[in-house]
C-alpha cells in the first residue's frame, strides 16, 4: 500500500510517496519554479535513483501529471502504475474554525478550503489546485486534507481572542488560528517518546524555526498558545516576515507615505524579517551566521533580536503553563543552528534551563538532548517530518473508513 503526500504551493509542488509497511519514503522530490523561467524537477527514489532536469510545466495540474509519471517510470519509478497509490494526503494551510482534524476531502471540504482563501491567499488556492489535480490524475483514490491550523484548535478562548469588538471578530472570524501545527504536533509526540514520558504529563515549548518561524505552548499534548495568529505573519521575526509589530506603524506608513494595502502586505511579508532587519541582502540564517563571523553589524542585529524574541516566548509560555518540562527545537534553523539555540537559552539558568555547549555543538541528524546534567528542563533537538505525519494521519483516516 502506498500513500502519496502532496504539498502544493504557488510555484512548487513537493511530494513524497510512502510505503505504508514501516512508513518509509519510497520516493521524494519537488517540481519548482512552476510558471516561471527555469522550471525544474528534482526526484530521488529509495534505491538511489535520481532525476534532476528542466521541464515544461506550466501549472499544478501538469506538475502532478509529471510526478505520477516519475513514480511509475520504468527506469527510476517505484510503482507499476497510478493504481498502486492507495490514498493521497494533502497539506492545507488554513482550515478556519471548522476543520479541527484531518478529513476525507469532499465537496464540503473543498468549499471550506475555498472560504479560507482570503485568510491564506498565498497557500490555500494552490493547495486546492493540488487537490483538484490529484482527483483528476488518481480518480476514485481517497484524498485527505491535513490542516496546519488543526493542531491549534485546542487553544482556549483567552489565548485565541483579540481585543477587538467581539461582534466584529465573530462576523469576520478574526482570531488566533496558529500554523505549523502538523510540525508542532509531530515533534511534541516524538519528544515524549524519546523522553519515555507520557505526553499527557508534559509541559513543552516547541520551537519551529525555519524560513517561517513559530512557537507553541504544548500542555499535555494540547496546544494552549502559539505565536502565529490570524495569519502566519504574527510572532517571531522570520526570513522575510516582520513578526510582532505595533499595528499603528502600518497606519503611520499608509498616511505618511501613501502606501496602499498591497504595498504594506509586501513590506511586511516579503521585505522584512531577517532580510529587512539585517540589510545583508539575505534572509537565510546560514548566510547571516557567516556574516556574523566577519563582524557584520546587520547580522549581529538580526541574531540579537531573533534570539531575544525566542527567549521571551519561552518565558511567557512557561509561566502560562505553570511550569516547563522540555523545550524542543526543530526545522531548518532549530535543528541545524547551535548558535541560535545557545543565544536563545543563555541567561535562563536561574529558571532551571542550562545548555550543555558540547552536546549543543555535536552534529547528529537524529533526536538528541542538549541539556547540561544540572538542567531541570530537558532540551531537545527533534527533526520534524511533516510529510510523514500527513501520511500517518491519511492512513489512519482511510484505514478507519474501511
Amino acid at each position: 500500500m502506498h500513500i502519496l503526500v502532496i504539498n502544493a504551493g504557488s510555484s512548487s509542488v513537493k511530494f513524497t510517496l510512502y510505503d505504508t509497511a514501516g512508513m518509509r519514503p519510497a520516493a521524494t522530490g519537488m517540481v519548482e519554479r512552476i510558471g516561471l523561467a527555469g522550471t525544474a524537477v528534482r526526484y530521488r527514489n529509495g534505491n538511489g535513483g535520481q532525476v534532476k532536469r528542466r521541464v515544461a510545466v506550466k501549472d499544478i495540474r501538469a506538475a502532478v501529471r509529471l510526478i505520477s509519471e516519475l513514480l511509475s517510470d520504468p527506469e527510476n519509478g517505484v510503482i507499476g502504475s497510478d493504481r498502486e497509490v492507495s490514498a493521497v494526503g494533502h497539506r492545507v494551510v488554513h482550515g478556519g474554525e471548522e476543520m479541527k482534524a484531518a478529513v476525507r476531502i469532499d465537496d464540503d471540504v473543498r468549499e471550506t478550503i475555498r472560504s479560507c482563501f482570503q485568510l491564506a491567499p498565498l497557500h490555500n488556492p494552490p493547495n486546492l489546485d493540488g487537490i483538484d489535480a490529484c482527483a483528476e490524475r488518481f480518480p476514485g483514490v481517497p484524498q485527505v486534507a491535513v490542516f496546519d491550523t488543526a493542531f491549534h484548535c485546542t487553544l482556549p478562548e483567552r489565548a485565541y481572542l483579540y481585543a477587538l469588538p467581539h461582534s466584529l471578530c465573530q462576523e469576520e472570524k478574526i482570531r488566533r488560528y496558529g500554523f505549523h501545527g502538523t510540525s508542532h504536533g509531530y515533534v511534541s509526540s516524538k519528544a515524549a517518546e524519546f523522553m519515555d514520558c507520557p505526553l499527557e504529563k508534559l509541559r513543552m515549548v516547541t520551537c519551529h524555526l525555519g524560513n517561517g518561524c513559530s512557537m507553541a505552548a504544548v500542555d499535555g499534548g494540547r496546544s494552549v498558545d502559539t505565536s502565529m495568529g490570524f495569519t502566519p505573519l504574527e510572532g517571531l521575526p522570520m526570513g522575510t516576515r516582520c513578526g510582532d509589530i505595533d499595528a499603528s506603524i502600518l497606519l503611520y506608513l499608509m498616511e505618511k507615505h501613501g502606501m496602499d494595502p498591497k504595498r504594506v502586505a509586501a513590506l511586511l511579508n516579503r521585505e522584512s524579517g531577517f532580510l529587512g532587519l539585517g540589510g545583508t541582502g539575505s534572509s537565510d540564517m546560514r548566510d547571516l551566521e557567516t556574516s556574523l563571523a566577519k563582524g557584520d553589524p546587520g547580522a549581529q542585529r538580526v541574531i540579537r533580536v531573533f534570539a531575544y524574541r525566542i527567549k521571551k516566548y519561552i518565558g511567557a509560555y512557561a509561566f502560562a503553563m505553570g511550569g516547563l518540562d522540555a523545550i524542543v527545537f526543530t526545522a531548518g534553523i532549530g535543528e541545524n543552528s547551535p548558535l541560535i539555540r545557545e543565544r536563545a537559552l543563555t541567561g535562563l539558568e536561574g529558571f532551571g534551563i542550562r545548555l550543555d555547549t558540547t552536546l549543543n555543538m555535536a552534529a547528529d541528524g537524529g533526536i538528541r538532548e542538549i541539556q547540561h546534567a544540572d538542567s531541570r528542563v530537558r532540551l531537545l533537538v527533534v527533526p520534524t517530518d511533516e510529510e510523514q505525519e500527513i501520511a500517518r494521519q491519511t492512513l489512519d483516516l482511510v484505514w478507519a473508513a474501511e
